[in-house]
């Protein structure tokens, strides 16, 4: 089965889509699945056991979209099966069996950072307010490229409630949950055993923070909230346009001499950090299903996430980790204090694996085996 992958990021990108497809292409290939991926970038394209194109960033904006709509109707013509998994990517319509995978609101995501809707505009009150033309543009066609798909798959139970809302028959949407990868496991060194590995205090309190640094990923609000607890560092992990302004924010809180910024990070050195930490913590706007999430559960480190999109489907609070309303500051300061308070770290890393087994790599393999091949299967 010849698949065309499209998507907007892939490895060595950071960010959920660009690790789940590096994770289960090989998975699939071994399923007799043959694949090729059309992604944005201008990483190395040799050494993935499969065709990778990039189309670089070194060029307008212009250029990019239409050499990425040449290559997709290119490589689509040569494919039994397309899968898809970015919205808003320029795609011509062409006709093969389509598949996509939908992580977020593209629509709510372009008018944040466009400053079209306020910083704090809530996905789901977004899905029914009435908007200016522009933004309802957006909203129109995303909702008309769910339509078109044959099946969406979905991470979350909140996302498949998301997407129905668009007008989407619901039997075109699939729940899949995403699955920490499947060579992650936690380091075998311990906690203080990591921490000396880094270079870091024994006896300190730390919050590592992974992801993208764009505004929706809500670290500004964990440095912020950083003056509630005066003895905890915050580790932040990752590189984005955000940047700058974090550390104007740390500055402007009195926070910077704790703060570390280590910037983009190998996903292979993921697991040595969160065994490290006390906490993982992605205050979040919203996430779909969040593989920083899955992965610091897996290595046992406990997690605190805002109460937002998927996040309740992996936290459960006060067993595994702490939920928290977003956006709300004294909650947020409350939240950690509680989190280092005597106790309660070791009593949610103990639970660390309660509920895991929803998230299984072989099962995300064999479900999405079985609706790719549903798809190319219709008469």
């Amino acid at each position: 089965m010849r698949v065309l992958i499209a998507s907007g990021i892939f490895h060595p990108d950071s960010g959920g889509p660009a690790t789940y497809l590096y994770s289960l292409l090989p998975a699939l290939q071994e399923r007799g699945y043959q694949f090729h991926v059309l992604a944005y970038g201008d990483a190395p394209c040799d050494g993935y056991g499969y065709p990778v194109e990039r189309i670089s960033f070194k060029q307008s904006a212009p250029q990019r979209w239409l050499r990425y709509a040449r290559r997709y109707a290119e490589l689509a013509a040569q494919s039994d099966l397309i899968y898809v998994n970015t919205l808003g990517l320029p795609r011509p319509k062409v006709n093969k069996p389509l598949v996509l995978k939908i992580v977020g609101d593209y629509a709510w995501e372009r008018a944040l950072q466009r400053g079209w809707i306020a910083p704090d505009t809530d996905l789901d009150a977004f899905q029914k307010r009435r908007d200016l033309p522009h933004v309802a543009w957006f909203k129109a066609r995303r909702a008309r490229e769910a339509r078109a798909a044959d099946k969406i798959i979905v991470p979350s139970v909140h996302l498949r409630r998301l997407v129905s809302g668009w007008r989407v028959p619901p039997e075109r949407i699939q729940l899949i949950y995403n699955a920490p990868e499947p060579t992650l496991r936690a380091p075998s060194l311990s906690q203080a055993e990591a921490r000396q590995k880094l270079g870091w205090q024994l006896d300190g309190r730390y919050l590592l923070s992974v992801g993208r640094l764009i505004a929706l990923k809500g670290v500004q609000h964990l440095i912020q909230a950083l003056a509630a607890v005066p003895s905890v560092r915050l580790i932040v992990a990752g590189d984005g346009e955000f940047l700058p302004h974090l550390r104007r924010r740390a500055e402007e809180c009195g926070v910077a001499a704790r703060v570390q910024f280590l910037g983009k990070v190998p996903h292979a050195q993921m697991s040595l950090l969160m065994r490290a930490a006390d906490y993982v913590a992605i205050y979040s706007s919203t996430e779909g299903l969040s593989h920083t999430l899955l992965e610091a559960l897996q290595v046992g480190t406990p997690v605190i996430a805002s109460a937002r999109g998927g996040n309740p489907e992996i936290v459960q609070h006060g067993v595994n980790g702490l939920l928290v309303p977003h956006p709300d500051l004294p909650a947020l300061q409350a939240a950690l204090q509680h989190a280092f308070s005597g106790g309660v770290r070791d009593a949610l890393a103990a639970n660390s694996a309660l509920g895991m087994e929803r998230f299984s790599w072989q099962t995300l393999v064999e479900q999405t085996d079985a609706a790719l091949r549903a798809v190319l299967e219709r008469p």
